[in-house]
Order: C-alpha cells, then structure tokens, then sequence
C-alpha cells in the first residue's frame, strides 16, 4: 500500500461516539478545498448511514438538475455492497479499503475519510495511515469521557480513555511503518454560551489532556441551522453565491461563512497555512499510562 508514502494529504475524521459531528466537519472542510482548486477524493466508512457520500450524491444530483457548474469530490470504489465490509473477515475489509485508498491518492490532493461512531477494522485502519485526524467533540462531559476519565468527586483527569488510546496506538503503528508522526485536533463543537460554567469545566480537562496525550484543542462549529438545511442539496455556505443560492441568504450565513474560513485555516488548510506541531509532539508511554 502507498498510503503513508504518498504526496496526498490523508485526513481522517474520527470519534467514537456518534452524533458529535464527524460527517458535517468533513464535508465543509472537503468542500473548502475543492474551491481552493484541490483535488479532493473522500472515503466514506460509516458503512450504514453513509452521510458524507449522500451530501456528494445530492451535490451531483442537484447539479446537474439545476445546469450549475461547482468543483465536485471523487469518491473511489470501496465495495459494490459497503454495509457488507462490516460482516466479512477483518483481512477482506482491510485490503478493500487499502485498496480504495491506493485508488483515491493516486487522483487526489487531499484524502477525506469518514469514520463511523464505533469501533471496527476499518476505523482503525484509517487512523493509522492518516497525516491528520481531527475529532469533532460536542461541548460535554458526554463527549469528553471518549477520550478521558474524571474523577467523580474532583473532576480531575485520572487517565485517557477508550478513543485517546486508539489515537495512540495508530501512532505508534505509523512510526514502525514509516518513520512518521500523526496530527491530532480535537474540536470543541457546538459551543454553548449559556453554559458558562459547564463550558469551562469541560475545557479545562481537555486543554489538560491536549497536552498530556499529544492534541491541540480548537473551535469547531455552532449549532448552526444553515449547515443542516444545505445538506439536501449537497451544498455548503462556501458555496453560495449569486448564481447558487437554493435558499435565502442571510447575515447568519455570513457569519457561518467567516467561521468556516477561521476554521480552516486554524486546520492548516488555507493557502500557506500550517498545522500547529503541538499537536503531536511531546508524548510518550508514560503521559498514555498515567495522567
């Protein structure tokens, strides 16, 4: 496999929990890129619902029924029947995939991969060939348990939990295969301002664990309605313009637009912009054994 030898840019978004954001993360940051004149494949491993391969369905169908013109994903062949990957021997899923990803890095700039809210095969596999995994997190102790353990009585972090020790163990993988690190990005998703106290609880013991483990804690996205109402067309707000505009256009799609380009370009994924390198050095067995 040529993955992790490869010029693409492997991103993989991943958390297992689901309903955190993973499919709506993905789309706008592949969305992003095709406008920035990337070429963008996506490999979508959440293997029953398929969100982000829907968005790039819808986004073909409407499309062509309106005769727009705007820069569309490529999606390489992963299995005529997908769901079937999560029944068939681990050693069948892994090479399918490895095979889709071979297909997509040899047309793509840029490789999104979509993981499902779960453990499998598949998910791990990803997370070991990627340059950069970004993990979308609702603003919660819900969320956080995924990736630490709190004291019941204090709330202190006492250790990484189930997600943070995946994220690890793909990244001790990956520098057996070649040698290299992998980026990690926790994103605070949803924010909620009337939550004040809640909300910095939540941020402390993730800024804590961010620098034990290895991850740079960014904002993600609010709960925004305009990023759910443009999922049926296959669009997003870097989309709209004179020209493509299936809904009324607001302030609060400007707004939403602005956040998105902080976004990115807090990602790295802006012309000349770059990944912070905090977000994978420093870490070692002891700071995974003991928080």
């Amino acid at each position: 496999m040529s993955d992790v030898k490869s010029g693409a840019r492997i991103l993989v978004f991943g958390n297992e929990k689901g309903g955190a954001g993973k499919s709506t993360v993905a789309m706008h940051v592949a969305v992003h890129l095709l406008h920035q004149g990337k070429r963008v494949a996506f490999i979508d491993l959440d293997l029953r619902q398929r969100s982000l391969a829907r968005f790039f369905s819808n986004r073909a169908k409407w499309v062509a029924a309106n005769e727009k013109q705007l820069p569309m994903a490529f999606e390489p062949h992963l299995h005529d029947k997908p769901a079937s990957l999560l029944t068939v021997p681990e050693a069948e899923a892994r090479k399918a995939f490895d095979r889709a990803l071979d297909e997509a890095i040899e047309q793509a700039d840029y490789v999104i991969v979509d993981t499902p809210g779960g453990d499998h095969v598949l998910s791990r596999r990803a997370h070991a060939v990627a340059h950069l995994i970004i993990t979308p997190m609702n603003d919660s102790f819900i969320d956080f348990d995924l990736l630490g353990e709190v004291d019941p009585v204090t709330l202190d972090v006492k250790r990484p939990s189930i997600y943070a020790e995946t994220v690890w163990n793909s990244r001790k993988q990956r520098a057996v295969w070649d040698g290299k690190s992998i980026d990690w990005i926790v994103l605070r998703n949803r924010l909620a301002a009337n939550e004040a106290r809640n909300r910095k609880r939540v941020d402390e013991r993730v800024q804590a664990l961010g620098k034990r483990v290895g991850f740079e804690v960014l904002a993600g996205l609010r709960d925004r309605v305009i990023y759910r109402e443009l999922f049926p067309f296959g669009l997003t707000v870097a989309d709209l313009s004179g020209d493509i505009r299936p809904v009324a256009v607001s302030l609060s799609h400007i707004a939403a637009r602005a956040e998105l380009r902080a976004l990115m370009g807090s990602l790295g994924l802006e012309a000349g912009a770059e990944v912070s390198e905090t977000a994978s050095e420093g870490v070692d067995d002891n700071d995974m054994a003991e928080v």
